[in-house]
């Protein structure tokens, strides 16, 4: 991912892990990155990827304060140097500055929006509030409006917190409501230290070892299971086939052997580095902290960092670093361990590594089980997973 304004952003989300990341770059006032090093990266990352699709995506904070020019150099880029690849962009917003030249753009050049939405109005204004302190919600759904005037693909985003996570159905059918067709549900969970590092971060990586507290609008691991089964309900019961949520998508893909389509449910990471403002290249969109800093772009080749031997151990430690309880688990298969980032507790056993979120997982893997069994038995002889909601009706 590429981060072409690092962590500015209009909005200021209380729970957001990446705003305090300027304190990273103390002598930077504009984090516009250059053209040169757009360039750079565009002819780089074409030539690193050996397939005949290379997707890019475009992140923040909120890429649109960067300007729509910018974004027409990026396809002026990668027209230069896609030789006969297909390109294509996903571009990540809080919605609040769409207009309709931006989707004028976006339906020009194909860019698939993801769009940040956590809820029905009082849900969603809960947290994401301009920096004034004004709700976004009505912005963010004039936003949404001219997407779908526009006809531009776009997927919703759902940060689940300590206060959502209480409404599953709710926001589920409001997302619906609104067209939605592709939904995540990304929990929260966040550290606070005690005493500020050196770099000024109060938001902490899963190795820190001084005293912190997890923060509290974290999501309670026993609410984001239910968050989760609750969704999963409606959905399994009306509307396989034609809603996709990034979590069942994932767990159906491990029930029948194939690729999760999704980091955190696969065996390995090390696959989501992110390009800074400045051409800082970290090993993960959550490790954004000095240690899993791999270098800078300005001063070595992409290709370099991509396959360095650091990085290739941060990937590696994800399975290398599971403890025993999560070996021996019935659920390893699709859960993997989940995020590095919440694997910041102890296991009965005293053993360090155990994900936050475990007990969350085990919730919605063993509601899941039989429906996975099914659909992945259906996969499997050929058949549409869709016909698991004839059969929960006739089994009712």
């Amino acid at each position: 991912m590429a981060k072409p304004i690092g962590p500015i952003c209009n909005l200021d989300c209380s729970y957001c892990y990446y705003l305090e990341k300027h304190k990273l770059y103390p002598q930077t006032s504009d984090f516009r990155m250059s053209d040169n090093l757009l360039e750079k990266f565009i002819c780089e990352y074409i030539a690193c990827i050996q397939a005949p699709v290379v997707n890019f995506a475009w992140q923040g904070g909120e890429p649109s304060l960067i300007g729509l020019d910018f974004f027409k150099k990026v396809v002026q880029f990668q027209k230069k140097y896609a030789g006969r690849k297909h390109i294509e962009n996903a571009f990540q917003t809080n919605g609040t500055n769409i207009t309709d030249e931006w989707c004028r753009f976006f339906f020009d050049h194909k860019f698939l929006i993801g769009l940040s939405i956590d809820g029905p109005e009082e849900i969603h204004n809960r947290y994401r509030k301009y920096k004034t302190g004004k709700p976004t919600f009505k912005e963010v759904m004039k936003g949404l409006e001219l997407l779908i005037k526009y006809n531009i693909p776009f997927n919703t985003l759902s940060v689940v917190h300590k206060d959502n996570s209480k409404f599953p159905v709710e926001i589920y059918q409001f997302l619906k409501s609104t067209g939605s067709r592709y939904m995540q549900f990304i929990p929260v969970v966040e550290r606070i230290s005690e005493n500020q590092d050196n770099s000024g971060l109060n938001l902490i990586p899963p190795d820190y070892t001084e005293a912190a507290i997890v923060s509290e609008w974290s999501v309670k691991p026993e609410d984001y299971g239910n968050f989760l089964n609750k969704i999963f309900d409606e959905w399994v019961r009306n509307d396989v086939g034609s809603v996709f949520i990034q979590q069942f998508d994932a767990a159906l893909a491990n029930w029948v052997g194939v690729h999760p389509g999704v980091c955190v449910f696969n065996k390995q990471c090390g696959d989501a580095m992110i390009l800074e403002h400045n051409g800082d290249v970290y090993s993960c969109d959550h490790f954004v902290f000095p240690e899993y800093l791999l270098g800078n772009l300005n001063q070595s080749p992409l290709m370099g960092m991509v396959t360095s031997e650091k990085q290739k151990r941060f990937g590696l430690l994800k399975t290398n670093n599971l403890p025993q309880y999560c070996m021996d688990c019935e659920y390893r298969f699709a859960c993997n361990g989940e995020c590095p980032k919440y694997r910041f507790c102890y296991t009965q056993d005293g053993e360090f590594g155990l994900n936050y979120l475990c007990k969350a997982y085990k919730m919605f893997f063993s509601h899941i089980y039989p429906y996975m069994q099914y659909m992945g038995d259906k996969i499997k002889t050929k058949q549409p997973p869709t016909d698991i909601m004839e059969w929960i009706r006739k089994n009712s």
